[in-house]
């Protein structure tokens, strides 16, 4: 019994993952850092940049057969969507028992859990490419800072770190994109990303 194999290509899905990344931080991080009030409209862009994008940036790495691509996009897409709900559960949107009952330190150790995600991802990312690499230390600051604001150590110094750390990662996160999607298309190394750092690939 002959077997074939056919490979259907697919396009890089970092570029769409990444652009999520980017607008759902620079959306979050400016309530964080008081230049917008609450979370109503931050909400929107949680559900569809920050979670939908990135949960699609994952199926198509899951297709491009890249482990590492596909989990870090699918876990922070369900990420922003379990703080979509939580923004849901703490406004009273889900009833007013849930907001009241509501813990915030549940909140810190799942950021904790996250930290501990991304300090990995972030070793992973070193082999991938330096823009990279930025944006998952970004992300282990972001973490620290928010799990030591709801858990309330040093609260205002780590709501900063948080708020500053997500700024910086939507920044990075746009610069990424755009080298993504120009680099592909030009089909040239037009906006520099950095070599792998080359320590634990031979």
């Amino acid at each position: 019994m002959n077997e074939k194999n056919i490979k259907v290509v697919v396009a890089d899905p970092s570029a769409l993952g990444l652009f999520g990344l980017a607008m759902v931080t620079l959306v979050a991080s400016s309530q964080k850092l008081g230049m917008t009030s609450e979370v109503s409209l931050v909400l929107p862009w949680a559900i569809f940049l920050g979670a939908s994008a990135q949960l699609m940036a994952a199926i198509y790495d899951f297709k491009h057969n890249n482990t590492f691509g596909a989990t870090a996009f699918a876990a922070y897409g369900f990420f922003w969507y379990a703080m979509g709900f939580s923004w849901l559960v703490q406004n009273g949107v889900l009833g007013e028992q849930l907001a009241a009952n509501a813990d915030v330190k549940q909140l810190g150790f799942a950021f904790i859990g996250y930290f501990i995600f991304t300090v990995f991802m972030t070793i992973g990312a070193m082999e991938t490419h330096k823009v990279l690499f930025t944006i998952f230390v970004l992300i282990d600051l972001l973490f620290l800072g928010l799990a030591g604001s709801a858990l309330g150590i040093m609260e205002e110094a780590m709501h900063t770190l948080a708020a500053y750390s997500e700024l910086a990662i939507s920044l990075v996160s746009f610069y990424g994109c755009g080298a993504a999607v120009l680099n592909t298309h030009f089909g040239k190394r037009f906006l520099p990303v950095g070599k792998p750092f080359g320590i634990f690939k031979k």
